[in-house]
């Protein structure tokens, strides 16, 4: 048998020329877009340092940049008719707070004043308003009256008139103050390098203090309470045993409201508020040891003992319901409110005494 001979094989360098064509036209393909971005890339960098759009290099006009929406539009600047500002003048005293005075003032003593309320409102403390017009008031605060003319020191101390052989050191010493700070006041005036005060001149002595006179009424007792006799005034009398205290304190007043002075050191008492012809009643019960007129700025005065060691005294009395020696009971009609005496205004002056001392009634009243 004849066997046919088989077909003679594909060139093979031909096969594979043929494969590699594709390959040769995507390898090239691929080199043009990589050359393009290269050329892009570096276009664009060219006209970033130049500032401008790669959209200038090819001359493209783009509608939404040239496009009148997108501009922004800024409003016409007009001159102000005036040049406004914030005013800044030098202040050469920016240490001293806003209402600082440095010199003293004076004020007219008006209907309803007190010692306590005027201090007040000058933000000062009582003592310096007293001390400051010991030669109107005499340190007692009860000797105001209305159409006095006060001086109100600018700061909390002592105002003092500079005397012949005065001197800083002497006078720091004996108020209790520092040399420096009395230089230092500005509404002293003082020159540091040679500070020569001339007698006469006030000087203010800041943060000074001095002891100062407490005027009192004398205390007047039955002969049980405990604290010494005393009788002064046309108002005092003998007394006898008669009603004891609770050793409770009601408001003598109708109305719990501090009208004038309150408690301090220089007005051991309260000023409360009652309208003229208003009724006083017994804070607590005992024995009248005073009822009438007296001196030393109270006017119209009632005193109670309260056989206890307790004594109550009410001033600037319009009217006195009671007589000296009668035993009253807590809450007893003994006068009407009033303005006798040294007093700008209808009010109570309400003391309480313990054992001839005084307390702050504040710490024991209803």
């Amino acid at each position: 048998m004849i066997k046919a001979n088989p077909a003679p094989p594909e060139n093979d360098e031909s096969q594979q020329e043929t494969k590699r064509q594709p390959r040769n036209i995507i390898s090239t393909i691929t080199w043009v877009i990589a050359v393009l971005m290269v050329v892009l890339m570096g276009a664009s960098l060219y006209q970033y340092l130049r500032g401008e759009s790669l959209l200038t290099l090819f001359d493209i006009k783009s509608d939404s940049i040239e496009s009148d929406e997108s501009k922004a539009v800024l409003p016409t600047l007009a001159e102000a008719d005036e040049f406004q500002s914030v005013k800044r003048d030098a202040n050469p005293e920016t240490v001293l707070p806003t209402g600082y005075r440095k010199e003293p003032v004076s004020y007219t003593v008006a209907t309803g004043d007190s010692i306590f309320g005027i201090a007040t409102s000058f933000d000062l403390e009582p003592e310096t308003v007293l001390w400051a017009n010991y030669d109107v008031l005499n340190d007692d605060p009860h000797l105001i009256s209305v159409g006095q003319n006060l001086v109100i020191p600018p700061v909390d101390g002592i105002l003092y008139e500079w005397q012949d052989g005065d001197t800083l050191e002497k006078i720091a010493e004996k108020f209790y103050a520092d040399v420096e700070d009395i230089l230092l006041f500005p509404g002293n005036n003082l020159d540091m390098t040679d500070p020569t005060i001339q007698p006469g001149t006030l000087v203010m002595i800041p943060g000074g203090y001095r002891a100062y006179t407490t005027w009192v009424v004398p205390s007047v007792a039955s002969s049980d309470s405990g604290v010494n006799s005393t009788i002064l005034g046309p108002g005092g009398c003998s007394t006898s045993a008669g009603y004891v205290g609770t050793y409770t304190f009601i408001w003598p007043t109708p109305y719990r409201i501090i009208s004038g002075n309150d408690y301090w050191s220089g007005h051991t008492a309260l000023d409360m508020m009652c309208y003229q012809g208003d009724a006083i009643f017994a804070s607590d019960s005992g024995v009248v040891i005073y009822a009438g007129a007296i001196s030393g700025g109270y006017g119209n005065m009632v005193m109670i003992d309260h056989g206890n060691g307790y004594q109550t005294l009410y001033a600037h009395l319009s009217s006195i319901n009671v007589s000296c020696g009668q035993s009253v009971y807590q809450g007893q009609v003994i006068g009407g409110c009033g303005s006798t005496g040294n007093s700008t205004g209808p009010h109570l002056h309400f003391e309480i005494r313990l054992n001839g001392g005084f307390i702050n009634p504040w710490q024991v009243i209803q």
